[in-house]
């Protein structure tokens, strides 16, 4: 199914993706609901981003899986989108919600572990931007987030 071109004009709604709802958009078989989730996104006046821990977390198992048109098609993904490399400041952000995480007994992986939910929320509150996940229950903590079935499907409002 071609993807088409992110809606013009005012930008209502800046959201950002996690692995959950990428991994169903990259594999559209894996979730017809998703795929046209995904193309109402692009027609309306949201600006969806493409964080690069998402990127990683989703592209290694497809190729771990050896889906290659899976890949493919998450390479288009990436052409269509804004994306939000990791950077210094990324970094530093994550660090610090990590660390208040840790503080309130609230943490979202292993202490040992790199900890990509962390990363995640970091990029989405340096973009001004809600998370579109299927994991609401770690990320709400660090960032405003919803699940991506409840954020302007077919028939509902992006609120």
């Amino acid at each position: 199914m071609p993807v088409p071109r992110r809606g013009s004009g005012s930008v209502s709604k800046r959201i950002v993706l996690d692995s959950g709802p990428l991994g169903k958009i990259a594999h559209p078989k894996k979730s017809k609901a998703a795929a046209e989730w995904f193309i109402s996104m692009l027609k309306s006046d949201c600006v969806v981003f493409l964080p690069e821990i998402a990127d990683y977390e989703v592209r290694r198992e497809l190729i771990r899986a050896g889906k290659t048109s899976s890949v493919t098609r998450l390479d288009e993904i990436k052409q269509l989108l804004d994306y939000l490399p990791i950077d210094t400041p990324t970094m530093l952000k994550a660090a610090n919600l990590w660390a208040e995480a840790r503080m309130r007994g609230t943490p979202t992986a292993d202490k040992h572990a790199l900890d990509g939910d962390a990363i995640l929320a970091a990029q989405a509150k340096l973009a001004g931007a809600v998370v579109a996940t299927d994991n609401v229950g770690h990320l709400d903590q660090f960032v405003e987030t919803k699940r991506w079935r409840d954020m302007g499907f077919p028939g509902n409002q992006v609120n």
